[in-house]
């Protein structure tokens, strides 16, 4: 039996030897960490891989350059290169506003990652701890354990009654005073913010991140989004600060994607191997998404152990096809499938019908994926779908996923939420 997760994962990927490609990235990366002002904004479609790009960047934020000299970028590095200490926290949708993320980054326990971690505080000791598995410079900070001892600082950390705000600024100064600067000798502190999109209510963060960054005091924020105003509403107040630290993350190439595989099969010490053939059409069933190729790769090793063997070839990867056109692979997936059509034939249809419509290779990254209403009329009426227009709701519908989303200021162009569904929907059998 083979572990799938040794070479294939659905997790964000932080161990640098798993990281794939992305050259030009890591260099925006190296530049936005090294500029003393600015905001990095790392933004793109769900599944191509933000977040494990964004903990790369906290990786080498702390001077951790593994990653940097695999892709042959020491070249890029400055002279004296930037280091911080960091704090990385995911968001999720029950925050409403900045007042309220400002809150939760206040209480933030988490003993890697918190803000808490790092304000001095009676009953508290911290410890230096290497984020990678290699010896390296990348030290960071972690809670050790709570006890008698450590530093009496109340006066830099003090919380203020009903100012969540000045609380936070109260924090921020003591871990520059105590841990960026006396202890640790750092440039100073980077608060890495993921799923910076789903926060409910955005007005106003770009002014209160505006106010919050200084030479020392760095933010990166997180989110799926076409471009930086997606994420920031209020997106003039940090326009100057996005100069140097606006990150696109487009799909990957199709030789980035392959080496994701060949990549797995290092890693699984060559208990598991893939025949040429079956990269290539999982690479062409990718599209460009990382995500998809690991869920496909996962379901090929899974199969493989099922069957007590270690190569996949074509007839075991027609096995893992099939289990997918009838719904009993990657159930994530088939639960959306199920809950957009619901017990609906023609709007099960309509969905394979969009799903299915040719994308113009030569449009902008911004384009790809983008569907009209119009250009499957003809084929729907083919097909005796009855009611399009009345079935279309549900799929834009938030109780039901939503699956579609309508582009602004476009008439009949909708986009789908999550790529990835898309390519599900592409492989399941209507």
């Amino acid at each position: 039996m083979v572990d799938p997760e040794k070479g294939f994962t659905s997790s964000i990927i932080k161990d640098p030897k798993r990281f794939i490609g992305r050259r030009e990235l890591l260099q925006r990366c190296i530049r936005a960490i090294n500029n003393p002002l600015g905001l990095i904004a790392v933004y793109g479609k769900r599944g191509v891989g933000k977040s494990s790009l964004l903990r790369q960047l906290q990786q080498i934020a702390l001077g951790d350059y593994s990653l940097i000299r695999l892709s042959g970028l020491e070249r890029e590095l400055p002279t004296r290169p930037r280091k911080y200490l960091t704090v990385y926290y995911q968001c999720d949708s029950l925050i409403n506003d900045g007042t309220n993320l400002l809150s939760r980054l206040c209480n933030d326990q988490e003993e890697e990652d918190g803000l808490l971690r790092l304000v001095p505080n009676d009953g508290k000791e911290l410890i230096e701890f290497s984020r990678t598995k290699e010896a390296s410079a990348a030290f960071d900070l972690k809670v050790a354990k709570w006890g008698a001892k450590g530093i009496d600082s109340s006066k830099y950390a003090r919380i203020v009654p009903g100012d969540t705000v000045q609380t936070f600024r109260n924090f921020i100064n003591a871990i520059l005073t105590h841990q960026v600067q006396k202890r640790m000798k750092r440039d100073g502190l980077l608060i890495i913010l993921d799923e910076f999109d789903v926060i409910k209510n955005k007005s106003g963060l770009g002014s209160l991140i505006k106010s919050l960054s200084s030479e020392q005091v760095k933010f990166a924020i997180c989110g799926i989004g076409r471009d930086t105003s997606d994420l920031v509403k209020d997106h003039a107040s940090v326009e100057r600060l996005l100069e140097q630290g606006a990150i696109n993350v487009e799909t990957m190439p199709n030789e980035e994607i392959k080496t994701i595989i060949t990549r797995a099969e290092d890693l699984f010490e060559e208990a598991i191997c893939f025949d040429d053939t079956v990269k290539e059409r999982i690479v062409k069933f990718s599209q460009g998404y990382p995500y998809f190729t690991h869920m496909l790769g996962k379901q090929c090793v899974e199969k493989a152990n099922l069957r007590s063997i270690n190569r996949i070839d074509q007839t075991l990867f027609e096995e893992v096809l099939t289990d997918i056109e009838i719904g009993k692979a990657l159930p994530t997936l088939e639960n959306a499938y199920q809950k957009a059509i619901g017990d609906s034939s023609d709007r099960q249809l309509l969905l394979h019908l969009l799903a299915d419509q040719p994308e113009d290779s030569a449009k902008c990254d911004i384009e790809v994926g983008r569907v009209l209403l119009k250009k499957i009329r003809g084929d729907a009426e083919d097909l005796n779908v009855k009611n399009l227009d009345q079935n279309l709701p549900r799929l834009l519908d938030h109780r039901f996923g939503p699956t579609l989303m309508k582009v602004p200021d476009r008439s009949g162009v909708y986009e789908f939420v999550n790529p990835v569904l898309r390519l599900y929907i592409r492989l399941r059998k209507f």
